[in-house]
């Protein structure tokens, strides 16, 4: 369903991509995983067509976000770390706009409207103005507008802060149904014990390049590691680092300008 294949991104001299292949079948939850500054934003930013890749290919469904980029959008939903809300409608005005934006008929946009009002309870304040709205009352009303049209691929970005304890289980579960019933989720996060508990498999990417991918139990035999997400995550972004700046030692001086 997601498929990046030798996917580059530079800006001017710097590599923020750096050959990046991944194939990620319809209903899996696919968390990805990197240090700040790892290339996570530029390749969903990729994925959702925000950015073009300098070389290689990211298609969603099989369509190609370049050549064919309005199709692979019909297939997605993007969740970004920061909620954005036009604050001078209500919930329910936000939510009546995306499903226009969509396309989706008045009845059939009326019925899951409602569908995904229960579902992320949001019925205390969907006819409030969204400015009033704390965090998480934000968060969960993007969620419910990144769902109404059904999406086959939803990419979510930092999902889990700033929401309470009672959200976050909400949020989780809910993630896991979705899977389930076959949408492909591509999951960026720091929260590990929400990746750890959640994740099919794991991507981790360091400077750019993908240093592991799989499920947990064969990211614990790449790095000759037993503990948890936590542990194999720290062990191997830091055997990157450290071989990065071996590399980097080993190249010639270059010359005086």
């Amino acid at each position: 369903m997601i498929q990046l294949d030798k996917v580059t991104k530079r800006y001017g001299n710097k590599t923020a991509v750096d050959g990046l292949s991944l194939d990620i079948p319809a209903g899996e939850l696919f968390a990805f995983l990197g240090p700040n500054g790892a290339g996570k934003t530029t390749t969903i930013k990729m994925m959702c067509g925000l950015l073009f890749p300098t070389a290689g290919r990211v298609s969603l469904g099989g369509y190609d976000l370049v050549n064919d980029g309005d199709r692979a959008r019909q297939l997605l939903s993007y969740v970004p770390d920061q909620p954005f809300l036009y604050e001078h409608l209500t919930g329910r005005e936000f939510l009546r706009f995306i499903a226009d934006m969509y396309g989706l008929d008045r009845d059939h946009g009326r019925r899951r409207i409602d569908e995904v009002i229960g579902l992320f309870q949001l019925q205390d304040f969907v006819d409030d103005l969204t400015q009033c709205y704390s965090h998480g009352m934000r968060q969960r009303t993007v969620f419910a507008s990144a769902l109404l049209h059904e999406p086959r691929v939803l990419i979510v970005d930092e999902p889990t802060v700033g929401l309470d304890p009672r959200s976050v289980r909400l949020l989780k579960d809910l993630l896991r149904r979705e899977a389930d019933r076959g949408t492909t989720i591509f999951l960026s996060s720091h929260s590990l014990d929400v990746v750890e508990e959640l994740a099919d498999r794991i991507g981790i990417i360091d400077r750019g390049r993908l240093i592991g991918c799989g499920t947990l139990a064969a990211l614990r035999a790449h790095s000759a590691s037993d503990g948890s997400l936590e542990d194999v995550f720290l062990k191997m972004t830091e055997e990157a680092t450290s071989e990065a700046q071996a590399s980097g030692a080993r190249q010639p001086p270059l010359a005086a300008s």
